[in-house]
């Protein structure tokens, strides 16, 4: 069965082309820096044991852009992967927030995708996204079977101490106001990897996704008991171009001050802010350029990225009553060394020791990079969301 995988982030694209149940993917690709002018594709495939690599810049203001650009490649006569849009039987979408009303992977109707537009204002950064890939996909795939995955289903099993606010109750009952989280397709699938490491299915984790979007996850035996992000993905870490945790009284300040609006509000929390606002850039590779060329605010950037993890690793290991491992994963987390080094610094009384050579040598796939003396397991799990995605597909009944 051809399951095309697409996962649309706030300013990148992601595909992946299974022949399932076989794992190994016919190809992958990643459209970058969406929106801007050095925005770019890179496309592989394998032909045997051979790699071929396709790369394409610019011209790609939008993901409706990049999508077909994408679904060019994957039919150039000769070169593609597919000889017509029929050979695709599913394509799975990943859908970063589902609410309360989609707790597992769910077939593509058009109440559904109503359903995905009415919680637009929830992910601003991504749902809009994910909704033009849908209508993209249907109309270049029509036979195919569209099926939605959401980011929020993972956490379904947060207890209500950890997704309750502290509102009047009608809120939550009549408004569903509570916290969702999110990335819950990569946090499940780096706990699932580092509890098979472990030997340990009853593991007490916090993974830490660290990409342009970031969040953490405590996770007991394969269940997520708490989360950074809220009731949408603005809250908790320090992210691309999103503030994280804020006071809501700077909100009021800026409404009575400034005379700001809702939708000026929202696009300078959601768009204006994080690294972006604070260093000019939401690439963590550009921002560490200027830390190496001792550029003051960029340091400081970085210092609060890696404070604001730790606060979160000392609270969620109060929430676990213990901590068996800290995972690393996503863009800057899988590859980011100093960050990793910054984040696990002075957590020795949580017995969280670093080993720097470890840290500092890239090897593929899962890694150990914890001291000899660590009490706590300290893991890079590269992520592989589409493969969740494709796996969850496959197993879904009528596909």
């Amino acid at each position: 069965m051809n399951i095309l995988v697409i996962n649309a982030g706030s300013s990148s694209l992601k595909y992946q082309l299974f022949r399932m149940p076989d794992e190994k993917p016919v190809c992958t690709g990643l459209v970058e820096r969406i929106g801007q002018a050095d925005a770019f594709i890179r496309h592989k495939q394998w032909e045997g044991d051979a790699e071929k690599v396709t790369e394409r810049t610019g011209g790609l203001p939008d993901h409706y852009a990049s999508l077909h650009e994408v679904l060019a490649i994957l039919a150039t006569p000769g070169t593609g992967v597919i000889s017509s849009p029929d050979d695709i039987a599913v394509v799975g979408h990943r859908v970063v927030h589902g609410g309360e009303q989609f707790a597992d992977p769910t077939i593509i109707t058009p109440a559904v995708k109503e359903t995905i537009r009415t919680l637009f204002s929830l992910a601003p950064l991504h749902n809009p996204a994910n909704y033009t890939c849908i209508e993209v996909a249907e109309k270049t795939f029509p036979h195919a079977r569209q099926v939605a995955v959401f980011d929020t289903a993972f956490h379904q099993t947060m207890p209500p101490q950890a997704y309750r606010y502290a509102l009047p109750e009608s809120y939550y009952r009549e408004k569903r106001i509570r916290v969702y989280g999110f990335h819950g397709t990569s946090h499940k699938y780096v706990t699932q990897k580092a509890m098979v490491w472990l030997q340990k299915p009853d593991a007490k984790l916090i993974s830490i996704h660290l990409g342009n979007g970031c969040s953490m996850a405590a996770v007991d035996s394969g269940r997520s008991i708490d989360t950074s992000m809220g009731f949408g993905p603005l809250a908790g870490l320090i992210m691309g171009t999103r503030s994280g945790d804020i006071d809501p009284s700077v909100v009021f300040h800026l409404m009575e001050s400034e005379g700001k609006t809702e939708a000026e509000i929202s696009a300078l929390l959601n768009k204006q802010s994080g690294l972006l606002g604070l260093t000019g850039t939401n690439d963590m590779r550009d921002i560490r350029k200027a830390v190496r060329a001792s550029d003051a605010q960029a340091t400081l950037a970085c210092d609060l990225y890696a404070y604001r993890v730790r606060k979160y690793i000392g609270a969620y290991t109060a929430v676990l009553n213990g901590l068996d491992a800290i995972i690393f994963t996503a863009g800057v987390g899988e590859n980011d060394v100093d960050i990793r080094e910054s984040i696990c610094q002075d957590l020795d009384y949580l017995g969280i020791r670093l080993d720097l050579e470890k840290n500092r040598t890239a090897t593929p796939g899962l890694r150990a990079i914890q001291s000899a003396d660590s009490r706590v397991a300290i893991l890079v799990v590269p992520t592989n969301e589409e493969l969740e995605i494709a796996q969850q597909c496959y197993r879904l009944p009528g596909t």
